[in-house]
């Protein structure tokens, strides 16, 4: 399998020297490169569409500082810096603090989303126009790293569900596939061989059009950092966070079941599904546990992330760890 990397951790979190399984899979597997020169990145504020319910969120600290809505995790609110030095994203690099570090050179506009496939009509738009096209939310979910930490991040964005009904599915579309930006001057870790990229990640549809899954464009009422997916990513809270697929740049609708890139590269270990599940270990490690960053001891992990109520219908008749 792979994994992600080491973990130099933020401040108020783990020692940097704590083994990370992912990158010593990199290690093992003869596969692991070194990190790129470091650049640093600026972020600006998002501003609001008309008509948005909230207020923009200006850089949170621990809780939200608007009323909590029906899907909001209720937990603290990880610090922002930590949120956004602390990331898995090999197109910067293997270690966690790579994509803070190499963040700039990622360019987000001009940037167009392509929208394909199972559709009645195949487009592709300049990510301001699609953005436009639906007001913006926030939602404060959890998000649990296979790995076995975990975040709790405020995002701004819209729900999957309305993109997906705007592209106009025909009868045939069963899966939603994305597809991340594949551009190795501005993605150095693409340079290397640790992933088959571009990164690719997919749903099935049903779970594409609950209300839960969601298109991020901002975190913290900012702009999305490049380090944590911008200009667009995917989040769905109750999965595994690899499956939330940074910087998109095609999204398309199938027939059967796309590839991802995490089962391809060890599909022992990393399923399509990758349901959040304390009861279904890793081949090399429990996921009974997970350590919150920021915190020191490790707290016990709920069955889909704690959104059970919400996404545990879609899986009903599925053995779990068959399908994990």
């Amino acid at each position: 399998m792979t994994k992600l990397p080491p973990e130099q951790t933020p401040k108020s979190a783990e020692s940097e020297k704590t083994p990370n399984p992912r990158r010593e899979f990199l290690r093992s597997a003869g596969i692991f490169t070194g990190t790129v020169a470091a650049l640093g990145g600026g972020l600006e504020l998002l501003s609001r569409k008309p008509g948005a319910e909230a207020q923009a969120l200006p850089d949170l600290i621990g809780q939200a500082k608007r009323p909590l809505g029906p899907y909001d995790a209720k937990d603290a609110v990880t610090p922002y810096e930590q949120a956004t030095t602390y990331n898995n994203f090999y197109e910067f690099g293997t270690d966690k603090a790579d994509p803070a570090r190499m963040a700039a050179s990622l360019r987000t506009r001009p940037w167009t989303v392509k929208l394909d496939g199972e559709v009645k009509k195949a487009q592709t738009v300049d990510i301001d126009t699609l953005q436009s096209w639906f007001p913006l939310e926030d939602r404060i979910y959890r998000m649990r790293c296979v790995e076995g930490w975990s975040m709790v991040m405020p995002w701004l964005g819209f729900p999957l569900a309305g993109l997906i009904r705007r592209m106009d599915p025909t009868g045939k579309a069963k899966y939603v596939q994305f597809t991340s930006l594949l551009d190795t001057k501005q993605f150095p870790g693409q340079r290397s061989s640790v992933l088959t990229w571009p990164y690719m990640e997919a749903l099935r549809i049903d779970e594409a059009l609950n209300p839960l899954a969601f298109m991020a464009v901002g975190l913290n009422g900012r702009a999305l950092p490049g380090q944590n997916g911008a200009p667009l990513r995917l989040v769905v809270p109750w999965k595994y966070g690899f499956k939330g697929i940074k910087s998109i740049v095609q999204i398309t609708l199938t027939e059967k079941q796309p590839k991802t890139t995490w089962s391809i590269a060890a599909p022992d270990e990393y399923g399509f599904y990758a349901n959040v599940n304390p009861k279904v270990d890793h081949p090399r490690w429990s996921q009974a546990t997970e350590r919150r960053i920021g915190e020191l001891g490790r707290r016990p992990t709920l069955m889909f992330n704690g959104y059970a109520d919400q996404v545990a219908s879609l899986y009903s008749g599925l053995d779990l760890k068959k399908n994990f």
